[in-house]
């Protein structure tokens, strides 16, 4: 059994070598790496792009259209023409060409201002693929946050169950020794191999979770999911955060909200767009054309023609059915749709906020709790060791005192990482991320 225990030392002194030989991973270049190779933050730049693109005068109608024609064509045809007096003529063969080619300008120059409504429209849809973007950025990076600090988490699980594992190794020696000197017994030995197996699995299983963890955030940073790396060893909490603060940076700041805002201007806009239509719609036109036929059974067997047209044409909507009013109506209601759709958007950012901040709060004061809650477990497992080094307490006692100290670890841990999650949620909602760390 000391062979085995001997072996599986050397095999964890081998894999802490390992850890340190490992590439060391800091938040920032986590961020980095993200930033610069992540899909979705790829593909809403993308978006982004095709938003700036449509935003142009020319898309919103405001620009003439000029088009290009041409046409080569012509026929063979057998005919007999029977004139009122004289022979049938009769022709075999006969070969008509026709060509043309020309170009028509057209330009609305006035709509009912439904062109200005459009062209702002676009810049509208513009602001939103922007916006949308830097929502995919604020995510990404939340997301990349919150699985650095996973690693972190499991890295320290793992120091932790490391540690249990060491004091497990401590106490089947000590009982081996007193079984040797005579003043222990065959089951205080069976009982601490019994622990140290269940120790060594549940070391284990929080290895496998920590490169579980690793996968992900490699996965986040779009790089070989297989690459090892270590992280920080701790987890740092921002304990400055203001409620009032956040409230004012997120009626501002957060995405959502502005999104619901843009999409309320939209709405405004295409109710402009709509009411265009009641107004006389004016356009230029203009063209030149440039044609030649042959035709041996015509009157005229060869025709050649060029030049240019002109003139202007006006248009109004007298009726259609009503679907002018019903369209204005539609809008109306999508502008009241909007206005709620911001007010609602609103209120749940701030409940979010608010339960966010609470569990913050919460957190703060757990590892506050938990911290001393370690010291006095640390010092407790300290003595109960010494005890049992003595003789003068039962195995059990020192077994409950080292889940103690395991559980209490675990739980100081989970409150840091969760009051980083709190802290990362908070934030996100404010629009208020440091996109560098």
């Amino acid at each position: 059994m000391s062979k085995r225990l001997n072996l599986i030392i050397i095999l964890l002194s081998l894999c802490s070598f390992s850890l340190l030989a490992q590439e060391k991973l800091s938040l920032q270049e986590a961020i980095t790496v993200a930033l610069r190779n992540n899909y979705d933050i790829k593909i809403s730049k993308n978006n982004t792009n095709i938003a700036k693109n449509n935003a142009n005068i020319g898309n919103a109608g405001m620009l003439p259209k000029l088009d290009g024609t041409y046409t080569n064509g012509g026929s063979i045809q057998n005919t007999r023409q029977t004139p009122a007096t004289g022979p049938d003529r009769v022709i075999t063969g006969a070969k008509s060409t026709n060509n043309s080619l020309g170009a028509d300008l057209n330009w609305t120059i006035f709509d009912g201002f439904t062109m200005f409504a459009n062209y702002d429209r676009l810049k509208e849809l513009q602001k939103q693929g922007e916006l949308n973007s830097r929502l995919t950025i604020l995510n990404t990076v939340a997301d990349v946050i919150t699985a650095y600090y996973d690693v972190v988490r499991q890295q320290q699980l793992v120091i932790a169950a490391d540690s249990a594992m060491d004091v497990s190794v401590l106490r089947t020696t000590i009982a081996k020794t007193k079984l040797q000197l005579g003043r222990g017994s065959k089951l205080d030995v069976l009982t601490a191999q019994v622990d140290y197996n269940a120790d060594t699995s549940a070391y284990l299983q929080q290895k496998n979770a920590l490169q579980v963890a690793k996968v992900r955030l490699n996965q986040l940073m779009v790089r070989d999911i297989g690459t090892t790396f270590s992280v920080e060893d701790k987890i740092d909490v921002d304990a400055a955060l203001v409620y009032n603060q956040l409230a004012e940076l997120a009626e501002k700041q957060n995405p959502n909200v502005q999104n619901a805002f843009i999409n309320q201007r939209i709405a405004s806009l295409t109710l402009k767009s709509v009411r265009g239509a009641r107004y006389p719609s004016v356009s230029l036109n203009s063209g030149y054309s440039r044609s030649n036929s042959t035709s041996p059974t015509g009157f005229n067997q060869k025709f050649a023609a060029n030049g240019f047209t002109y003139g202007v044409t006006a248009s109004i909507n007298i009726f259609n059915g009503f679907l002018q009013r019903q369209q204005e109506r539609n809008a109306k209601i999508e502008i009241d749709n909007s206005t709620l759709n911001l007010s609602k958007t609103k209120l749940d950012v701030n409940a979010q906020l608010l339960t966010a901040y609470q569990n913050y709060a919460t957190y703060l004061d757990l590892v506050k709790l938990e911290q001393k809650n370690l010291e006095i477990a640390k010092e407790n497992l300290d003595i109960t060791l010494a005890k049992y080094r003595l003789g003068s307490i039962a195995p059990l006692e020192l077994r409950e005192a080292q889940k103690n100290a395991i559980d209490v670890r675990n739980r100081f841990i989970e409150m840091q990482y969760q009051a980083k999650l709190a802290e990362i949620t908070l934030k996100e909602i404010s629009g208020n991320i440091n996109l560098s760390n």
